[in-house]
């Protein structure tokens, strides 16, 4: 189990003290500091859920230090500590947002009672703010570039209507995002979103999961299964990956979306339907139709409103607003001090071209996150965390490895070292390996080339 932590800030001794063996009996982790300054740059470097601070302090007093303490630590609870003839100042402390104060002298029984009040307060905030990050999108559509800002136009147009949307996008530049923000700010954000993932359900069972079913079994008694139409009525029902789904699949869609009712199957009567639908390809649909693998109808009928979702590396502007965004984000999931990054290791990011997007980066940043143990983020970290690689191998011959195989294992290797060594900037490595820059990017997407190897 966790324990809470406690930080004491006071010039005497014997307080600081006492109050550290008192909170330690009672199963609290406990640092002390004697000067305001020496408990600022703790609380800079340590993740504190408590603090007991005494008003009067040399240089740095304790009003003072709480004023700073509250511009970047919001929800660390203080508890002012004050001699005789000082409770107004405490009074004026708990306004500035300190939790309560404790007159001097203390007593065991005060002391304890008032920092578990304060680490309770501090706990139902905490759980308020994570039941109201339950009913938001994990992440929010970060960045200020133009073609960001087109697409918060868009969705702002988009979502208060019932018409059908089509997503298009790369994996990992958030499609379903879009489509969530569309729903909570349509008409129908209060009932549910529904998601089917087409590419993850068999040809067999997509029928089934979209409409569901009614039987009898050997009793004669009926029973079925809800499909995800019937779930997301009044919602919005969310396809993602609609490139995947069979034809039969499809001819089904398109007779629920032309007659706004469905049949579960095995039943002998049609149900109607007040759903919207939002789907997702990475793929281009007229060139499946073309191939015969997706109807023209159905994409007509999805394709009412398409919204294409850019690929980072054509926003890269927004790069230094996601990964703070990131940062943040991690950090307060990790519980860790929140971190930063230099411009060295900010630069690296920029170069780099993120095949995987903000799922990429994403994931990244969380790593670097639990990972790195300074609150500074450096370019030196970034191959400190490289994974073992395959391509570290040598590859002989009794791993029964193709020539193929190994000269790609060979490349993957080389153009990464290259890339780390030029500080993930395609143009430099471009000229030092004397290929085409346009050729570069599309080996480093072939070949699966990341930060991590």
């Amino acid at each position: 189990m966790i324990k809470d932590r406690i930080l004491v800030i006071d010039d005497e001794a014997g307080i600081r003290s006492s109050l550290k063996g008192i909170l330690e009996d009672e199963g609290f982790e406990v640092k002390t500091a004697e000067k305001g300054e020496d408990g600022l740059d703790m609380i800079k470097s340590h993740n504190f859920d408590l603090i007991l601070l005494d008003i009067w302090l040399p240089k740095m007093n304790g009003i003072e230090l709480l004023k700073e303490i509250k511009k970047h630590e919001e929800n660390i609870q203080i508890i002012m500590i004050t001699g005789h003839g000082t409770i107004e100042t405490a009074v004026q402390a708990t306004k500035l947002g300190a939790y309560d104060f404790l007159e001097k002298p203390l007593t065991y029984e005060k002391v304890i009672l008032t920092a578990k009040n304060a680490l309770k307060q501090k706990k139902l905030e905490e759980e308020n703010i994570r039941l109201r990050e339950k009913i938001k999108p994990r992440y929010e559509l970060v960045g200020k570039s133009s073609v960001i800002q087109k697409l918060k136009e868009k969705i702002k147009v988009v979502a208060p209507t019932d018409g059908r949307v089509l997503i298009y996008g790369e994996n990992g530049t958030g499609k379903e995002l879009i489509a969530r923000l569309i729903h909570q700010n349509s008409p129908r954000k209060n009932n549910s979103f529904i998601e089917i993932n087409s590419a993850a359900i068999p040809d067999e069972l997509i029928e089934s999961e979209l409409f569901g079913y009614v039987k009898a079994d050997f009793n004669h008694t009926r029973i079925g299964k809800k499909g995800k139409l019937l779930e997301a009525e009044g919602g919005t029902l969310f396809l993602d990956n609609i490139s995947e789904m069979s034809l039969k699949a499809q001819t089904e869609l398109l007779r629920v979306i032309k007659g706004q009712k469905f049949q579960p199957l095995g039943a002998n009567e049609s149900l109607a339907i007040d759903t919207r639908i939002i789907a997702t390809s990475n793929k281009p649909l007229k060139e499946l139709i073309s191939k015969g693998t997706f109807r023209e109808d159905l994409y007509f009928k999805l394709n009412v409103i398409p919204i294409v979702v850019p690929p980072l590396r054509e926003r890269k502007e927004d790069i230094p607003l996601l990964i703070n965004y990131f940062l943040k984000y991690f950090s307060r999931e990790s519980r860790k001090k929140q971190k930063k990054m230099n411009a060295e290791a900010m630069m690296a990011f920029l170069n780099y071209s993120w095949p995987g997007n903000i799922s990429e980066l994403a994931n990244v940043i969380e790593r670097f996150v639990i990972m790195v143990p300074e609150v500074e983020i450096k370019a030196s970290h970034i191959p400190l965390l490289v994974e073992p690689r395959e391509a570290q191998y040598i590859p002989e011959l009794n791993n029964h490895r193709s020539l193929k195989q190994a000269r790609q294992i060979f490349e993957r290797e080389y153009i990464h070292n290259a890339l780390k060594k030029n500080n993930w900037n395609l143009s430099q490595t471009a000229t030092d390996l004397n290929i085409e820059k346009s050729y570069l990017d599309k080996k480093i997407k072939a070949l699966g080339i990341t930060f991590f190897g």
